[in-house]
């Protein structure tokens, strides 16, 4: 049996194969290495009835996650795994990597992540080629979840919301300065909470105000990250996966359609192709 992962810092996709047919598809915390270390990890294992269930049976495990992409930080979740899943081997990559296998398998191109974070690599079908993006939700993630959750916040809180919206915001949340504050500067994985704000862009996403902030965002990130890329490599597609990318993708075309890079595939959650992937291999 294999076990099959792709974590981004809100969850985890999970699914379970035997011989080819899935076993267990479910959902658990996200496991960012950045923020959980590996006594948090081997907690939100032991929460989940399916891992329970299935650990000594699992013979190999493909974790991919946002923050593992240094040895250090790679260590922290394959120990605990190690821990939790005694008789399986473990493999821990970086989300970029699974990207690159969910949208191109053995294809080179232009891999962009547009999630709760956003990063971007150059895949030569074989390797994701090291650059210097991915610096996280302080000085980077344009574009993201957590980058559309800042705009709002500091639009709320500025008081340069339109009034339809501000009404809405109000409605949902019931906010104030003070608490959102704490929330942003205080607590734990800020990103999280920031990145959650995509909710509301999603189900308002035909205010002319909020689709403005979005394809603001999608500018950001592909005058950022994608035409320098391009410009390396030009002809080659940029694929992308997330959600952001995923339910705003017509906005996406938007804010691409002056520039000459070409979009190819769009996957919301990579988990699936993943499994395919290994599916085949095991």
């Amino acid at each position: 049996m294999i076990a099959v992962v792709y974590s981004g810092s809100n969850y985890a996709d999970w699914r379970l194969a035997d011989r080819g047919r899935t076993i267990a598809s479910f959902k658990t915390g996200g496991i960012n290495p950045y923020f959980n270390d590996e006594k948090q990890i081997i907690a939100l294992l032991n929460k989940n009835i399916n891992l329970i269930h299935h650990a000594e049976e699992i013979k190999r495990i493909y974790f991919y996650g946002a923050g593992s992409f240094s040895n250090d930080l790679k260590n922290i979740v394959h120990n605990a795994f190690s821990e939790f899943f005694k008789f399986g081997k473990v493999t821990v990559e970086h989300d970029i990597d699974a990207a690159a296998i969910a949208c191109c398998k053995n294809r080179p191109g232009i891999i962009c992540i547009c999630g709760s974070g956003s990063n971007a690599a150059w895949y030569d079908g074989r390797r994701v080629k090291p650059n210097n993006y991915g610096l996280g939700f302080i000085l980077a993630d344009e574009g993201s979840g957590n980058w559309l959750g800042r705009q709002l916040l500091k639009a709320f809180m500025n008081e340069t919301l339109p009034p339809n919206i501000r009404k809405k915001f109000e409605h949902r949340y019931d906010p104030d300065r003070r608490s959102l504050l704490e929330k942003i500067y205080r607590q734990k994985q800020p990103a999280v909470f920031l990145s959650s704000f995509a909710e509301f862009y999603l189900d308002n996403k035909d205010d002319n105000y909020l689709k403005s902030v979005i394809i603001a965002g999608f500018t950001k990130l592909i005058h950022t990250y994608l035409l320098p890329l391009h410009k390396q490599h030009p002809g080659a597609t940029v694929n992308f996966t997330g959600s952001v990318a995923a339910n705003f993708q017509d906005y996406l075309v938007e804010a691409a359609s002056g520039t000459n890079i070409t979009i190819g595939n769009i996957v919301k959650e990579p988990i699936n192709n993943l499994l395919t992937y290994y599916s085949s291999k095991n």
